[in-house]
């Protein structure tokens, strides 16, 4: 079955390139940074530095669990970044700093990202009904054929395109980490091509998922539209 092997090639490749994340960040926070500055530092300093000053940086539990919260304003790294002192920490936590410049300077993408989040957590769960409808005969209550087509495909079709959108926010947040480690000489020039490699494994994890959404929405529309007049 087609979706069968959508999911078998696409799964194997989220885990070769999550395997070469977890690889790059084991090797890269094995190297002391010259600046001896921790995760938590350098967050703060590219906040300040930015004029941020009403997010605050956090530690979570967790490995690889760092994000930016744009409802509490709030830095989230995980232990391994917020104390490391390393190519590996200094480039997450500038990334999710990133994040909260994209916030206080009203990035476009980040924007509309923000206001997808509630149509894709729908389509999500509606996504669900219809499994759990089909699992227990649901397909067999009287609606159109192309009707659940139309539900299915459309609310793929804006998960889809909500991990699209989650690609030039991923991508400028590191091109905005990079750029100021480097002009602030947080980093060696070996350190920044650390970093640099590591953002860069890093966003490979969010092209996957994207290429792996848009293969099974074309499936599904192959399904359901397929050689249809």
């Amino acid at each position: 079955m087609l979706l069968i092997l959508i999911v078998i090639v696409f799964g194997i490749l989220g885990f070769v390139v999550s395997s070469k994340l977890k690889s790059k960040f084991k090797k890269y926070s094995q190297t002391a940074l010259q600046s001896n500055l921790s995760g938590k530092e350098i967050a703060e300093l590219m906040l300040a530095d930015h004029g941020i000053h009403n997010v605050s940086v956090n530690c979570v539990d967790g490995q690889l669990t760092d994000h930016y919260n744009p409802q509490n304003k709030t830095v989230n790294l995980s232990p391994d970044v917020y104390y490391g002192r390393n190519a590996a920490a200094t480039a997450v936590a500038a990334h999710e700093c990133g994040h909260a410049v994209q916030h206080a300077q009203a990035y476009a993408w980040l924007n509309l990202r923000s206001a997808m989040v509630p149509m894709q957590n729908a389509s999500g769960k509606i996504l669900n009904i219809v499994l759990i409808a089909s699992l227990f005969g649901g397909f067999l209550i009287g609606l159109p054929y192309e009707f659940i087509g139309v539900i299915v495909v459309g609310a793929y079709g804006i998960m889809t395109l909500f991990t699209f959108v989650t690609l030039p926010v991923e991508f400028d947040a590191s091109r905005r980490a990079l750029a100021w480690v480097q002009e602030r000489n947080i980093v060696t020039s070996s350190e920044y091509s650390m970093s640099k490699d590591a953002l860069k494994w890093a966003a490979m994890t969010y092209v996957v998922a994207a290429l792996a959404s848009l293969a099974t929405l074309a499936y599904y529309a192959s399904v359901f539209f397929g050689g249809r007049d």
